[in-house]
């Protein structure tokens, strides 16, 4: 049995596509909630950071979405460049707002009041980011999809901001650390534009 017409340009099966697709759809679907969650979360108590985190996953779906169109095509070299310029863009995207809101947090020395709710929530996001990140790279590494590869780095810079946020919340709860806050996110927007400069270059 033949089983070369199964697979794609990239080495994709037609079930690795699927699969792909689910991931990008249900990172979407989750994203779409952190906006509304942690962008409320963060109105509530002042936190910018918060803000910040559901301004991110506006880039995460911007990315998302990108891999989605990448894999509904032909996944020619335009194609792939093209998708791959569109995560560059949700990487400079997410360290634009967080250098915004970091250098503006710690210039002004804003205090943000306790979020517990969002302590928790942060937590649990954290832990469904790292999860889908691990199980797009896998993936995009049997397919040899560079958008997948680029866009699940930006899944897990999103694991990894909420995991900074948790702990800036965290310690400004328990030790008053006000400005681990802001020193957090501008740390993950430095990874965010290395990340965004490889991107184009990668393909």
């Amino acid at each position: 049995m033949n089983h070369a017409a199964d697979v794609g340009p990239f080495g994709d099966a037609p079930d690795a596509t699927r699969r792909a697709r689910r991931f990008e759809i249900a990172t979407i679907a989750w994203n779409v909630l952190e906006v509304i969650v942690t962008i409320g979360l963060g109105a509530a108590a002042g936190s910018l950071a918060l803000i910040a985190f559901g301004l991110d996953s506006v880039a995460e779906i911007l990315a998302s979405g990108a891999v989605l169109w990448h894999l509904r095509g032909d996944k020619g070299i335009e194609r792939t460049r093209r998708a791959l310029r569109i995560v560059a863009l949700a990487f400079f995207a997410l360290a634009a707002v967080l250098l915004v809101a970091g250098i503006r947090n710690l210039v002004i020395g804003h205090r943000p009041d306790e979020s517990p709710f969002g302590i928790a929530y942060l937590a649990l996001t954290g832990s469904v980011m790292f999860g889908l990140a691990i199980a797009k790279r896998r993936l995009s590494e049997k397919m040899h999809n560079h958008p997948l590869v680029h866009e699940a780095r930006v899944t897990f810079l999103d694991g990894l901001l909420a995991t900074a946020i948790l702990l800036a919340l965290a310690s400004n709860s328990a030790f008053g650390w006000w400005w681990a806050d802001p020193v957090a996110a501008i740390a993950v927007a430095v990874i965010a534009i290395f990340e965004g400069l490889a991107a184009p270059r990668e393909h």
